[in-house]
C-alpha cells in the first residue's frame, strides 16, 4: 500500500486512535499490530472499537512516520529525523525501521560523523551499524584523528582502536601523534594515560631516529617509567631486526607486530614449470611476504585477467595449453565460495581487463586463431556482457588501466609485430582514441594509473625483455622516461598498493623468474622485495582493499617469531 492509499484510509474503518502530545492519528489495529511487538502487546485482549491509546516519549511526526511504514513499508528517513527515529523504533521494537535506518545512517558514514555514529549503537543497538561504523574507523583512521569526534572518545575506546592488528596506518608514527593530539584535548585529565596508550603504539615498527628525536624528548613520555620501558624495549627490538634478516618478516611481539595491510596484492594462475598452474598467493605488504592461500582456481589457466570488484575477484578468459576461454569466474573472498559468472562473447587469452565506474570491461587478447581489437564490458548487476566499440589496432598481450574516467590500453601484440601505440576509450561516447606512442614497442607489459599518470613497465620490443618503465601524462599527451627495473621482464604482475609499484614473476629472456621488486615514485627509485614461493609467468594479478576478512589473505601475526628482549628468538612461547 502507498502513502496515498494510507492517506485515504485515515478515519474509514478505523477502529483504534495513537495520541501523543494532544495530536490523534486514526489507525486500524492489526495493520500495526503485525509491524511490531510493542504494538502486539499494547492491543492484546483491548478489542474496544474507538479506544485512545497514549504512546509516551514519542514526537507527532516520528509517529507519523511509523504509521506510514506500518501501512506502506517504507521509511521517510532524512538526516534530521533518522536518529530520533531508529531511537524510537528501537524503543517499539519495530525490526523494519531499525534495519532501515542502520542501512541509511550507514551510507552517511564519514571521517567526520563515524565516531558518533558508532558511539550512538551504544544507545541504539544495531549489530550492522556498529560492525560498519567499526571497520570505517579502522580503515580510515588517518583520516579520522583530525575530526572533532575522534576527540571524544573514552580511554578505553581509543585503546581498543589503537590495538586492533586491523587498525589502517600508512606508517605506525601517526598512532603516536594521534594519541598525542587526543591527550591534548584535556591535558589535566588525559595525561595520566601516556603510559596506558604508549604500549599499544607498535614503536618497534618505527625506526631508531624517530624514537629518539621524536618519542623519547616529548615531555609526557620523558616523565614516566612505563614509558620509557617502552622505549627501550622498542630500540632492543628494533636493533635485533636491523642485525637478523630473518625477521625481515616482522615479530609476533605487540610492540613490532605488524599491522594488517589494508590492500594485498593477489597473483593467480600463470606457467610454472612448463604447466598451467591453479595456485594463488597474496603478497603481505606489512610483513612482506608471499602467502600461497587455501583458495585455487578450479581450472589451471594462464594468461587471463583478473579484478576485484565488490568483494569479488573475478577471473577471466585465458588458456590451458589446450582450451582458450570466454568463461568467467569469480571467488567470493568473504565466504571463499566460488561462482560461475555470464562468459564473454570472445574467447580471450592474452586479455587486458579492468574496472571503471563499476563494470569489468575485457580488452583484445587471442581466441587461439587470431588476435583481437574487440572490447566488452560486464555489469554485475545484471550478469550481462554487452560488446563496446572495437579499438583501432588489434592488441593481443597488451595491458590497459583507468584514469581520469577513461581506459587507457598501451602496447600488446598484432600478430606479427610488437606495438608502440596506445589508445584511449572514453565510456561517455563509446569512441577509442590513438594517443602519442610509447617510447618503445612493448608486448607482455604492464600498466598501471598512479598519481594523474599511467605507469608502463617491462615488456618485450620484440626482439629482448625490457627492463624499462616510462610515465604518460594525459593532459600533455607526452610520455617521460624513469629508472628500469633491476630485472628484465614479460608477463609479470604488477600492482599499485600505498603509493609504490609491486612487480613480480614474469620471463626474463631465458627463463622465467622470481624476482620481486618495488619502484617508489618519490625517489624514482626499483628495490628488491621477498620473492613468492613460486616461479610464474603469465600470471594475472590484482588489488584487493578494505575487505573485513583480510587476515585470511595475510600472513597469520601468531606465526611470527618471538623476542624475549635477551637476544633469543622464541618461535613458540607466548608474547609479552
Amino acid at each position: 500500500m502507498n502513502e496515498e492509499n494510507y492517506n485515504l484510509l485515515a478515519g474509514l474503518f478505523c477502529d483504534a486512535i495513537l495520541e501523543v502530545e494532544d495530536v490523534q492519528f486514526p489507525i486500524h489495529r492489526i495493520t500495526l499490530f503485525q509491524s511490531s511487538l510493542y504494538f502486539q502487546a499494547l492491543f492484546k485482549d483491548r478489542t474496544t472499537t474507538g479506544q485512545i491509546f497514549h504512546i509516551p516519549l514519542v514526537s507527532p511526526d516520528i509517529l507519523r512516520v511509523i504509521i506510514e511504514f506500518a501501512y506502506t513499508g517504507s521509511v521517510a528517513s532524512t538526516e534530521d529525523n533518522v536518529q530520533e527515529l531508529m531511537m524510537t523504533a528501537d524503543m517499539l521494537n519495530i525490526v523494519g525501521i531499525i534495519q532501515e535506518c542502520s542501512h541509511f545512517i550507514g551510507e552517511q558514514l564519514c571521517p567526520q560523523n563515524c565516531v558518533g555514529i558508532w558511539q550512538f549503537t551504544n544507545i541504539c543497538h544495531s549489530s550492522e551499524l556498529r560492525c560498519k561504523a567499526f571497520h570505517y574507523i579502522i580503515q580510515h583512521f588517518e583520516e579520522v584523528v583530525p575530526a572533532e569526534e575522534f576527540l571524544q572518545l573514552s580511554v578505553k575506546e581509543l585503546t581498543v582502536f589503537i590495538g586492533k592488528d586491523e587498525l589502517n596506518v600508512r606508517i605506525e608514527s601517526s598512532v603516536f601523534e594521534a594519541i598525542l593530539r587526543w591527550i591534548s584535548h584535556i591535558p589535566r585529565e588525559r595525561e595520566r594515560y601516556i603510559a596506558k596508550l604508549l604500549s599499544k603504539v607498535r614503536l618497534g615498527l618505527t625506526s631508531k631516529d624517530y624514537i629518539m628525536n621524536k618519542v623519547i624528548p616529548n615531555v609526557l613520555v620523558k616523565n614516566h617509567p612505563k614509558c620509557r620501558k617502552i622505549e627501550d624495549n622498542s630500540l632492543l627490538i628494533i636493533l635485533h631486526k636491523n642485525s637478523r634478516r630473518s625477521l625481515r618478516s616482522g615479530l609476533r611481539n605487540s610492540l613490532a607486530r605488524p599491522r594488517l595491510p589494508n590492500s594485498v596484492m593477489l597473483s593467480s594462475g600463470g606457467w610454472s614449470e612448463g604447466n598451467p598452474i591453479c595456485e594463488i598467493e597474496a603478497y603481505d605488504i606489512s610483513a612482506n611476504l608471499w602467502i600461497n592461500i587455501s583458495d585455487k582456481l578450479q581450472h589451471a589457466r594462464a594468461y587471463h585477467g583478473s579484478v576485484f570488484l565488490n568483494g569479488y575477484v573475478y577471473f577471466l578468459g585465458g588458456f590451458d595449453r589446450v582450451e582458450y576461454f570466454n568463461n568467467v569466474i569469480r571467488l567470493d573472498l568473504r565466504t571463499h565460495v566460488w561462482q560461475e559468472v555470464a562468459p564473454m562473447y570472445y574467447r580471450r587469452c592474452y586479455v587486458s581487463v579492468t574496472v571503471l565506474n563499476g563494470f569489468i570491461y575485457a580488452l583484445g587478447g587471442s581466441d587461439g586463431i587470431v588476435r583481437l581489437n574487440t572490447g566488452e564490458r560486464y555489469c554485475p548487476e545484471t550478469n550481462q556482457w554487452t560488446l563496446i566499440a572495437p579499438m583501432h589496432l588489434l592488441r593481443s598481450d597488451a595491458s590497459c588501466t583507468v584514469l581520469h574516467g577513461k581506459i587507457y590500453i598501451c602496447g600488446g601484440f598484432t600478430g606479427t609485430e610488437c606495438l608502440q601505440s596506445s589508445e584511449c576509450y572514453d565510456p561517455e561516447t563509446d569512441h577509442w582514441t590513438l594517443t602519442s606512442p610509447m617510447s618503445t614497442n612493448r608486448s607482455g607489459l604492464s600498466a598501471a594509473a598512479y598519481n594523474n599518470l599511467i605507469y608502463v613497465v617491462g615488456g618485450c620490443d620484440g626482439n629482448s625483455r625490457l627492463a624499462t618503465a616510462e610515465t604518460y601524462n594525459s593532459r600533455t599527451n607526452t610520455w617521460h622516461s624513469l629508472s628500469p627495473m633491476l630485472t628484465r621482464r614479460s608477463n609479470f604482475c604488477l600492482a599499485v598498493i600505498q603509493d609504490k609499484l609491486y612487480v613480480v614473476g614474469g620471463y626474463d629472456g631465458s627463463s622465467i623468474t622470481q624476482m620481486a621488486e618495488v619502484y617508489n615514485p618519490l625517489t624514482d627509485l626499483w628495490s628488491n622485495i621477498s620473492m613468492p614461493e613460486i616461479s610464474r609467468s603469465g600470471a594475472s594479478s590484482c588489488v584487493v582493499t578494505g575487505i573485513l576478512n583480510m587476515a585470511d589473505y595475510t600472513l597469520a601475526r601468531d606465526s611470527l617469531p618471538y623476542i624475549n628482549l635477551h637476544g633469543v628468538i622464541d618461535n613458540s612461547g607466548d608474547s609479552e
